[in-house]
């Protein structure tokens, strides 16, 4: 009598390709070149799961965002129907298979355009990887989030099953990221091939891939209500439609650097991984008390976190990074060192420092003081007389646009804030050094105190 299929996870890989056999199961497996019309999503599906197989370092960089073990060997598949479930096929499921066992699993819900993750779909599956021991759901979509463990809607997963999402423009970033010269290279030749042809795929208008390119309509609303003094209530729409919008366009932020510098660029705050829930209370909160949205860019090596804060009264945005005062100068000293900074930065990029530098300022903090001091690159050689009896602790400097109209525009507002974000990066960030603390040296002629009693004592003898 023939074993009935129950699970996946300690199933044998040759067992597992026997109920393929007998129809149990029904998949195609996962193909490069798809026989599929291009921007069909399981023409995508394929692709992106079949560069998983075929190259090591995108393999290791999805597997281990999943945290899924990578030191098996990969199957991927498309289109899986599993037995008793013809209503509930999966558009993806990956194998990990060590001594002919399988190991690990995941099953994939693919979305590309505008298509969205849809709550009763995402059930299903939940109850799929249930009923068969699957223990992870990855989903992809166009839809954005800070980190891999948030998930872009509100639902509660059994903690037997993990979950996570990515984006298109996430993946195609990490593609990318490969493809620079850097410490994350591709070292098979052939492979870097295959990863510029997947990249080609994905960037294809046809592909489905796309970035954020407009805030949801709430957007508009929200500004006119702030506007017209119309009270926010947390239960607007509007509300979660705009703060949906930020978190989407500051992940895409991130991304946009990410593929000019080379290197991944973080977003969001640490204590808010996997808990996109607690994410959206509090920018609920500050955005009805406080009329305020706040995100935070993280590059390995820049001189801080990029600070970004958009004013819905002003309508403006502020972004900011914080330089450490050098601590053995004096003020007129570090001014004059803050100064020689800029002065390098018109130096290297002189057609976009001289765009941007007269919406940047300075903002001084002072030991022991609550208030702050705004002054602009040009006031730094003539404020010493008014700071001179205060100590500086930290410079912020910040890069300061007024979107006017822009503002409220669901598009423009995209363009204009990406692209502030690009010039503050070319034409500043990337030249500011960070003020380090000097290594301590010897005095010379100088006799430590306790020598120096010994001494007196005729305890301890000059030789």
């Amino acid at each position: 009598m023939e074993k009935k299929f129950t699970k996946l996870i300690g199933t044998s890989k040759s067992a597992f390709d026997q109920y393929v056999i007998n129809g149990d199961i029904q998949l195609r497996e996962a193909r490069l070149i798809p026989i599929l019309k291009p921007g069909d999503e399981m023409a995508l599906t394929s692709v992106f799961l079949t560069s998983i197989r075929l190259i090591k370092e995108f393999r290791k960089m999805i597997l281990s965002a999943s945290k899924i073990p990578s030191n098996g060997k990969i199957f991927v598949y498309t289109e899986v129907t599993f037995p008793d479930n013809q209503d509930s096929r999966v558009d993806g499921l990956l194998l990990v298979v060590k001594g002919g066992i399988i190991k690990d699993a995941a099953i994939f819900e693919m979305k590309n355009g505008h298509n969205e993750l849809e709550q009763d779909q995402i059930d299903r599956y939940i109850k799929l990887a249930r009923s068969f021991n699957i223990p992870n759901l990855i989903t992809v979509s166009n839809q954005f989030v800070s980190d891999p463990t948030q998930f872009p809607i509100n639902i509660k997963f059994p903690k037997s099953i993990s979950v996570y999402h990515f984006s298109w423009s996430y993946l195609l970033t990490l593609a990318h990221i490969l493809l620079f010269d850097n410490d994350t290279n591709i070292e098979d030749t052939d492979q870097v091939e295959i990863m510029q042809e997947v990249v080609h795929y994905l960037e294809s208008p046809k592909s489905g891939v796309l970035g954020f390119n407009r805030m949801k309509p709430g957007w508009k609303e929200v500004i006119e209500k702030i506007n017209s003094g119309t009270r926010l209530k947390a239960s607007d729409s509007d509300v979660d439609q705009t703060i949906q919008s930020w978190q989407q366009e500051e992940k895409d932020m991130a991304l946009i650097l990410s593929r000019k510098l080379g290197v991944f660029v973080n977003s969001g705050e640490v204590k808010y991984k996997g808990n996109l829930k607690a994410r959206l209370e509090n920018d609920k909160k500050k955005l009805i008390t406080e009329f305020t949205l706040n995100s935070v860019l993280k590059v390995n090596n820049a001189i801080s976190p990029i600070d970004i804060t958009a004013f819905f009264k002003k309508r403006s945005i502020e972004m900011s990074v914080k330089l450490t005062a050098p601590q053995n100068k004096t003020i007129r000293g570090q001014l004059s060192w803050l100064s020689q900074q800029f002065q390098k930065c018109e130096k290297k990029s002189e057609k976009l420092y001289s765009k941007i530098h007269s919406e940047i300022l300075v903002e001084i903090r002072f030991k022991g003081k609550i208030n702050l001091e705004r002054v602009s690159i040009e006031s730094l050689n003539s404020i010493y007389p008014e700071l001179k009896d205060k100590e500086v602790k930290e410079f912020n400097i910040i890069f300061i646009k007024d979107f006017g109209k822009g503002f409220a525009s669901v598009s423009k507002f995209v363009d204009i804030i990406e692209q502030m974000l690009v010039d503050y990066y070319r034409g500043i960030i990337q030249y500011l050094v960070k003020w380090e603390k000097p290594a301590p040296k010897i005095k010379e002629n100088s006799v430590p105190q306790i020598e120096q009693a010994q001494k007196a004592e005729g305890i301890l003898i000059d030789e």
